[in-house]
């Protein structure tokens, strides 16, 4: 772990700030979103995914690239979180009292 982050910083943080940058966008698009179904079915595939990393089932070259996108993932959902934290407090601030 302490080697992806050391060797792969930027990417890393290029992750967080396209997290941030979509979090920040997303609040001011008003779109469908994911279906209930889809969004379930996202949240199987992740939670098996983070099973696989964590019981190190997936050995060598491919383990390793699961490791890091898996890391990525989870900057890049935190980026969201707070891009999209930011930008509500930024516009209900600048919003005129109802």
């Amino acid at each position: 772990m302490a080697y992806l982050t050391t060797f792969y910083w930027g990417w890393l943080l290029a992750s967080v700030l396209l997290g941030f940058a979509m979090g920040w966008i997303s609040v001011v698009q008003h779109g469908e979103g994911v279906t209930g179904k889809l969004r379930w079915t996202l949240s199987v595939l992740v939670a098996a995914l983070v099973g696989v990393a964590l019981a190190r089932v997936v050995p060598g070259r491919f383990g390793y690239w699961l490791d890091l996108g898996l890391i990525m993932f989870a900057l890049y959902l935190c980026g969201c979180v707070v891009g999209s934290c930011l930008r509500h407090w930024v516009v209900a601030r600048s919003a005129p009292p109802a």
